[in-house]
């Protein structure tokens, strides 16, 4: 059986697979929201193994969280709800 060699990039950032409604915006988002995973993730590895202060680590991902909610802000997510039976729901 022949192996799959796998890329430095493709194991460092690996990315799920996208089962929503697809758009071009929420593909765009659901990136942005992997890379935000994967970033927080690093960084409390970070902070549990002792390289970075804890206020440090609060200061990073709060940042990542403004930089992902501007990201769902500029794509316009949820401003109108996906409906899946095509009628609103109230």
């Amino acid at each position: 059986m022949e192996k799959k060699m796998t890329s430095k990039e493709d194991f460092l950032y690996p990315r799920g697979r996208y089962y929503g409604h697809v758009k071009p915006e929420n593909l765009l988002f659901n990136a942005n929201l992997q890379e935000f995973a994967q970033k927080v993730s690093y960084i409390c590895n970070l902070e549990t193994g002792g390289k970075i202060p804890p206020g440090e680590a609060y200061k990073e991902i709060k940042s990542l969280w403004k930089q992902l909610k501007h990201s769902k802000k500029e794509l316009k997510i949820d401003e109108q709800p996906f409906l899946s039976n095509g009628s609103e729901e109230g």
